[in-house]
């Protein structure tokens, strides 16, 4: 049940921005064992002047930020597993490795408000945290 944004430097043609989209999400659930229809993923593009990334990028209109949230307790193999897989589907679009920041942010499930209200420790999430 993670949530995803997606900061980019560029517009994008929509389609690329859904592959973009479906990139990072597709990392999510070959490292974090997160369902296929469990996705909340947005893109926000910034205009250049208004997003800045650090001097010395190559290819600076490729800089992406990628925040995560996400339920507390996957292993650091799972979380490196996760930035690498990030990492190697972006690659297909051109962005350049060392364009790529992710910030995981871990949030006791006790803390997440889903399916009507619920505290997410109450939930069924019919998905196992810990991997």
């Amino acid at each position: 049940m993670p949530s995803v944004l997606i900061e980019v430097r560029q517009q994008y043609a929509p389609e690329i921005e859904s592959e973009i989209m479906e990139a990072v999400h597709a990392a999510l659930r070959e490292a974090f064992k997160i369902l296929p229809g469990d996705r909340n993923v947005r893109l926000l593009v910034h205009e250049p002047h208004r997003f800045q990334c650090p001097p010395d990028r190559e290819k600076p209109e490729y800089y992406t930020h990628i925040s995560i949230d996400c339920f507390a307790g996957r292993s650091l193999e799972a979380k490196r597993k996760l930035y690498q897989t990030i990492i190697k589907n972006l690659s297909q679009f051109g962005i350049p490795a060392d364009h790529v920041k992710i910030m995981l942010r871990e949030i006791t499930a006790e803390n997440w408000g889903i399916r009507g209200g619920k505290a997410a420790c109450d939930v069924d999430l019919g998905f196992e945290v810990k991997v």
